[in-house]
């Protein structure tokens, strides 16, 4: 345990500064990368059942604000920072995370695909609804496969989002009448979404507030419960990854918002996932912020000194980052009541609950809702998130036996992650460098 908790010594005139801002407790995997690297990390969460995650690794704070002067470099987690973020830029700080525009890309699902298509990005049609009831009427007078998406803050619990399997649509009517009964007064807006058949892949790449930064990261996301993308959507389950050039996938996409996102003066991690198919490459939503667990997946890839990377990043200097050649897998170690948030399921079953590690090995442990308690890795929040554990190899199948290895060295009560993390590689892979896009 000493190992894992070892903070790197570096000269005094290469140390950070560092505070991070969560609302929900998101970022403090990198936060503690960045104090392991030797330099000094605040972390301030704003959510008071979420306070004690990283008690023991972080040092906290309880007003962010007070710390601004203090602060080197500002990490927001989240999307809603973005005016905040805009505001402290202006004021000649070093900001990582949030504008207004990219906010807005997020949570307004509409404006989103519309700013691609201005940049000149294939979109698949889509339509903006406040009415349960008009929508119903619109899948009934244009039968077909659609995706129900809910926009803003809502769209947060992936369970909601539902792809429709029946040509005729009569399933996507169902739910959207079941949701006018039951959800009606917390979905205020969402968009369908013509449903495409295809690979689903996300392209991502850091910003440095002027043009992005080299190499690329694509990755592909497993948001399913279970094995065999069964169940309800999570967050995600695990994800895989590769740093590359860029790519047909990124040219034709990503590539083409260079000059809005430079325009709203964004620095950070910025991604989109994607439809591709022998048609094109289709964008379905945004993510304008460090994804989850995808960031976790990147420490694991990155090589270059995490601290000294974010500080040239916010400065707008970063051009490029070091990475591992291969591949990255990320697999979410998991206690009830995840994906769903009850505290009384949580308080009964996970509470407290210690991790356990059969050998002193900690090499791809990342803290997911963790705080250390007398040395022990200890459950904290109320949500179940408790661990993503990563691993790298020259080829998927060997970072995948690597990370299932690092998996089975963990003892937690309920504990449970999908077997099934990389399977699909093969036939994506194939798929995508057949259509040319990788």
């Amino acid at each position: 345990m000493n190992d894992l908790l070892q903070q790197a010594k570096i000269p005094a005139s290469e140390k950070l500064k560092f505070l991070f801002v969560s609302k929900e407790a998101l970022i403090g995997d990198l936060a503690w990368s960045i104090k392991k690297e030797g330099h000094s990390v605040k972390y301030c969460i704003e959510m008071k059942t979420e306070k004690d995650i990283c008690d023991g690794f972080i040092e906290k704070c309880d007003d962010w604000k007070k710390e601004i002067d203090w602060a080197d470099v500002i990490v927001f987690d989240d999307i809603d920072f973005g005016p905040v973020a805009d505001d402290l830029r202006k004021k000649g700080k070093f900001v990582i995370g949030g504008s207004t525009y990219t906010d807005k890309l997020e949570l307004d699902r509409d404006f989103g695909q519309d700013e691609l298509a201005k940049a000149g990005v294939i979109v698949l049609p889509h339509w903006k609804f406040t009415s349960f009831d008009e929508a119903i009427a619109f899948v009934k007078k244009n039968p077909g496969r659609y995706v129900i998406k809910p926009s803003g803050e809502i769209q947060d619990q992936k369970e909601l989002l539902y792809v429709g399997k029946e040509e005729d649509g009569d399933d996507v009517i169902d739910v959207l009448e079941l949701y006018k009964k039951s959800w009606s007064k917390k979905i205020k807006v969402f968009q369908l979404q013509k449903f495409a058949q295809g690979v689903e892949v996300a392209v991502g790449a850091f910003f440095n507030g002027k043009d992005f930064v080299k190499p690329i990261h694509v990755n592909f996301e497993h948001k399913k419960l279970f094995a065999g993308d069964i169940g309800p959507n999570t967050g995600e389950m695990g994800t895989v990854g590769f740093f590359a050039e860029p790519n047909k996938l990124f040219n034709e996409t990503m590539a083409k918002m260079k000059e809005l996102l430079a325009k709203s003066g964004y620095v950070g991690y910025i991604d989109l996932n994607c439809i591709a198919n022998t048609r094109g490459i289709y964008p379905l939503e945004w993510t304008s912020r460090f994804g989850y667990p995808t960031i976790s997946l990147q420490i694991e890839g990155i090589t270059s000194n995490l601290g000294k990377f974010f500080y040239k990043l916010a400065k707008g200097e970063a051009t490029d980052i070091r990475v591992k050649k291969g591949f990255q897998i990320c697999i979410v170690i998991a206690v009830p009541p995840f994906p769903y948030e009850d505290p009384v399921a949580f308080k009964r079953y996970s509470e407290d609950s210690v991790v356990m590690f059969k050998k002193e090995d900690y090499s791809g442990v990342h803290l997911g809702e963790v705080k250390l308690i007398d040395g022990q890795f200890t459950l904290a929040g109320q949500s179940g998130y408790s661990l993503v554990i990563t691993a790298s190899g020259m080829t998927m199948a060997e970072a995948s036996d690597e990370v299932y290895k690092r998996v089975r060295n963990i003892i937690l009560p309920n504990m449970f992650y999908r077997t099934d993390i990389g399977e699909r590689w093969v036939r994506d892979s194939d798929l995508l460098l057949s259509w040319g896009y990788l």
